[in-house]
């Protein structure tokens, strides 16, 4: 699982552009008619909807793209073995079957996964999707020119580690295994019970070889899913999907497949997408954005207005903005500084900043608050909502620091819901009360990113954020705690530094487990556990607050993904 978070990040950061005003705080409305405004509600098939986002839909390629990549617009042409489970909420952070006829079957101690395809299963030109090309999918996302995807499988499966793809190795990957048409099996290195939330990502998506068209495949990818491509302009700035006639819903309980054209408009700036989405004028009247947020001013206006209010979804992604402590720099070396900078941020202040209660959840572990992460409530460091500075001056004295001390914070100058000035003015300003001087550094956003994910740049105190690959603790605690991921070379994200013997184990522990219930539930207890010695301050997981078109029916948003599923909305 070594860097499992450079795209994550992106991904989950894509997922979360707003407008940040300078301790602004706002109200937002709640959700009001979640499954479509007016009075004719009923979903319908039929009518073209548009899509209006800010990130480009760049590399439409299954060998290139996260799951979650793209606001879920590849998941209507792309399907996998398993899929998420599309329903409001909670139950959406389930994993399903897709193309498998079940989430996959392990052996006694996870490291053989055998998955059987259902019947009937065809391509866009009605030629049968079979196993082999399953695994030729998989195969091609090792090759460099592909690169882009998950890396989990590189890790996961057994000689996998220096493969190059089928266009060098002819030979393929041999820990996957495809006895028929229909089965398919996987050798893994070491027990992996979340299996089920890989075989999701679009690394899965089968691929037949004699289609398969290297760098170009994106151009035209051969649809398994209820639309396919009809037109990719400028590397996906426009993307045009119609039906895939061989699709059959029968084989398919997740997509609706309501619209019959779907029209998706990438790039465009997010204030012009919100103004369009709440004028809603034409063909913007059936569209919806899967990446663009609502902003502090945007929702207080929204908020103001009974129609444009019901024509907002609410949405929560597993993520979490927190503060990370380099303990190995003084004086974060002591555990009592860190406890007393815990004590001492207004949480109160950060969320304002942050948009404010609308657009940010207060948070006091690092576990985003969701059960399928595990979520088990604590705080070691009990300060209430504005802080308690008292408390946090006393450990400074225990620390050694009677008079206070001077430190200085790290965050990005992007004006972004992670890092923003803003909020690390308002930490500032909540810690000064404390007796704790903080000095800013401010770097541009690609020096900042450089900086606190090299081991020999990282700095003391800084502001960082997570978002997981799939919902569950593993993939949010693993590459931040997990001593073997320390990355000296490259990447790292354990910023921390944390390699306790008895955290990497209970890792390994979980890991083996394939009740997802019963692993939720460790991964909580092993939150509750880190989180003693306050390597971070979680801050804030952040809501989303996204418009629709007034002709947009049957709204979906999971806690998988946080955004709208379009694989679930009609038009009216």
């Amino acid at each position: 699982m070594r860097q499992p978070s450079v795209i994550a990040r992106r991904v989950a950061a894509a997922s979360v552009s707003l407008v940040v005003a300078a301790g602004a705080a706002a109200c937002g409305p709640e959700d009001n008619d979640a499954k479509g405004a007016g009075v004719d509600s009923t979903p319908h098939k039929g009518g073209t909807l548009t899509v209006l986002n800010s990130d480009p839909q760049q590399d439409f390629d299954p060998a290139r793209l996260y799951t979650s990549g793209g606001g879920n617009v590849p998941s209507l042409v792309f399907r996998t073995l398993t899929t998420r489970n599309r329903e409001d909420g909670e139950a959406g952070a389930e994993v399903v079957p897709d193309l498998a006829t079940d989430t996959g079957r392990p052996n006694k101690d996870a490291t053989v996964w055998t998955y059987t395809l259902k019947e009937g299963l065809k391509y866009e030109d009605g030629t049968p999707i079979t196993s082999a090309d399953i695994k030729y999918g998989i195969e091609r996302s090792f090759a460099p020119e592909l690169s882009g995807g998950a890396p989990y499988l590189r890790d996961w499966l057994v000689g996998a580690a220096d493969y190059q793809g089928p266009y060098k190795d002819k030979k393929g990957l041999l820990a996957i295994e495809t006895p028929d048409a229909r089965t398919i099996v996987f050798h893994l290195n070491k027990p992996e019970g979340e299996f089920p939330y890989l075989a999701t990502q679009t690394q899965f998506t089968p691929v037949p070889k004699d289609k398969d068209t290297g760098t170009k495949y994106e151009e035209h990818p051969i649809s398994s899913g209820p639309y396919k491509v009809v037109e990719n302009e400028n590397d996906g700035e426009h993307l045009v999907l119609e039906r895939n006639t061989y699709w059959s819903a029968s084989t398919d309980a997740e997509r609706k497949a309501y619209p019959d054209k779907i029209d998706v408009r990438s790039g465009l700036d997010s204030s012009v997408i919100n103004q369009r989405l709440s004028s809603s004028q034409g063909a913007d009247a059936a569209a919806v954005t899967t990446d663009t947020n609502l902003g502090p001013a945007e929702l207080a206006k929204v908020t103001g207005d009974q129609e444009l209010a019901a024509r907002v979804g609410t949405g929560h992604f597993g993520y979490t903005n927190y503060i990370a402590f380099n303990p190995t720099i003084k004086p974060f070396d002591n555990v009592k500084v860190r406890q007393a900078i815990s004590y001492a941020v207004d949480r109160s202040s950060v969320v304002n900043a942050a948009g404010g209660s609308a657009l940010a959840e207060p948070a006091t572990t690092f576990l985003p608050n969701q059960k399928s992460f595990g979520y088990t409530p604590y705080d070691h460091f009990p300060a209430g909502a504005s802080g308690d500075p008292a408390k946090a001056k006393e450990l400074l004295k225990e620390a050694g620091h009677p008079n206070g001390l001077t430190v200085t914070l790290t965050h990005s100058n992007a004006k972004d819901f992670e890092t923003s000035p803003e909020i690390a003015t308002a930490i500032q300003d909540a810690l000064k009360k404390a007796g704790i001087t903080v000095k800013l550094q401010g770097l541009e956003e690609n020096d900042y990113s450089d900086k606190i994910h090299d081991v020999q740049t990282e700095p003391g105190f800084f502001l960082a954020h997570w978002g997981a690959d799939w919902p569950s603790g593993g993939p949010f605690l693993a590459p931040i705690f997990d001593g073997r991921q320390i990355v000296k070379d490259g990447a790292n994200f354990n910023t921390g530094l944390l390699d306790d013997k008895s955290v990497n184990a209970e890792i390994d522990a979980i890991n083996k487990l394939t009740d997802l219930d019963a692993a939720a539930k460790r991964w909580g207890a092993l939150d509750q556990k880190i989180g003693e010695q306050a390597l971070t301050v979680p801050l804030f997981h952040p809501v989303y607050k996204r418009l629709y078109g007034k002709d947009i029916r049957n709204v979906v948003i999971s806690d998988w993904t946080g955004v709208l599923d379009i694989s679930q909305v009609a038009v009216k």
